[in-house]
């Protein structure tokens, strides 16, 4: 079944359902800028919010658009269901009271049905996401933390977990990366190549991979804070956030001491 077919069965299976007030797309079906790989996410508005009878409204009509081979049920968030079918069709609902609308905005929706009218009540667009300075200097002394980690994953010799470190740094950048960029819609996991630019791209792929053994391990964590820490303090900057120096200074001793390196930048 494609996916205009998918929308179609669900939104006829749930707009007579008792105590459905309306159904929406959100994500990239709701903002127009789904592709064949996107999943398909709803937002359904009901009188009593994610009761147990709701949830059965929603599976019953999932299951009309082929087997369900995953059903996560309110496990992760209290009001999300996630469902896969046999064809790897993957739909997500949020489904809320009728008060808990005033959150999204027309901008991010498309209308399948609504009873109520709930939709011209919504604001036409999200507001602009203003930086967190206090999030920003957290995520600067947990790239910091993870660095300082080093010293630990050499002593024991454990390459594998110093990988998994290398990972978690990465993360920390693109993260940085995709706030340099300010891009809006940022979706899931899985659109990062629409939230950066090439030459962010190019600095992405210029680092070494994660190896599992001693001075790889140490090079590659290197290479990462080289890239990240300017730039993030640069940012810091750029937005009023406050920059750890004495923990950063810490910890470049801390690996000076025990490993040798110095400050790559």
């Amino acid at each position: 079944m494609n996916h205009a077919d998918v929308i179609s069965t669900i939104t006829d299976a749930t707009t007579e359902a008792p105590g459905i007030r309306a159904l929406f797309l959100s994500g990239s079906y709701g903002n127009g800028m789904a592709d064949a790989h996107s999943d398909i996410d709803f937002i359904m508005v009901a009188e009593d919010g994610a009761t147990d009878a709701v949830a059965q409204v929603w599976y019953d009509a999932v299951a009309q658009t082929g087997e369900i081979v995953l059903w996560w049920d309110r496990s992760t968030v209290p009001v999300l269901i996630n469902a896969i079918t046999d064809d790897w069709t993957r739909t997500d609902v949020i489904i809320l009271k009728p008060e808990q609308m005033r959150a999204h905005a027309q901008s991010s929706l498309k209308v399948l049905f609504d009873h109520d009218d709930i939709y011209e009540g919504l604001a036409a667009e999200s507001p602009e996401v203003v930086p967190d300075p206090k999030r920003f200097t957290y995520q600067v002394e947990e790239f910091i933390r993870i660095l300082g980690l080093l010293h630990l994953a050499a002593g024991r010799e454990e390459y594998i977990n110093g990988v998994l470190g290398v990972f978690h740094l990465r993360n920390k950048l693109v993260d940085l990366l995709i706030a340099e960029t300010n891009a809006p819609n940022r979706g899931g996991i899985l659109h990062l190549n629409r939230l950066i630019t090439d030459e962010q791209k190019d600095l992405i792929l210029s680092l070494p991979p994660p190896v599992p053994e001693r001075q790889a391990m140490i090079d590659t964590h290197l290479a990462y804070a080289k890239v990240y820490l300017p730039r993030a303090r640069d940012r810091a900057k750029a937005i009023g956030a406050d920059w750890p120096e004495r923990f950063e200074a810490a910890t470049w001793a801390q690996l000076r001491k025990t490993l040798g390196i110095e400050k790559p930048y």
